[in-house]
């Protein structure tokens, strides 16, 4: 019996995200801004992909405050994660990044961290 292929939602995103991949490479100048949403939390991190290492990160857990101007729920907790993000760059002096949206549509909360992190002065 042949199986039919069915590939779930998260399968099609992975294959979308080594598309995008192949294209977006972070160096030590200009990091790659990752992005990886789950149901309850977002997380992000600025990863130089020469030296394989993560430069910073922040994820929704560590947002004090729950409100943002013009978003509510989790798309509020995504502005404030791309501020943070911003805030923890600019002590590196990091300004200029790529975008690795992660196989996701630039829509909702991955649009509402990129718009935060811009909002915190990093350049994409």
């Amino acid at each position: 019996m042949k199986r039919l292929f069915n590939p779930t939602k998260n399968k099609l995103r992975q294959a979308r995200h080594s598309r995008v991949r192949a294209d977006v490479k972070g160096t030590a100048q200009t990091p790659r801004l990752s992005v990886f949403r789950s149901l309850k939390k977002i997380s992000a991190q600025l990863i130089d992909d020469d030296k394989g290492q993560t430069l910073c990160a922040a994820d929704g857990s560590q947002i004090k405050e729950k409100k943002a101007e013009g978003y509510g729920g989790k798309a509020a907790q995504s502005f404030l994660t791309g501020k943070l993000l911003a805030e923890k760059a600019q002590k590196k002096n990091i300004v200029k990044i790529v975008f690795d949206r992660g196989g996701y549509k630039y829509h909702g909360r991955v649009k509402a961290l990129a718009e935060g992190a811009r909002a915190g002065g990093l350049q994409f």
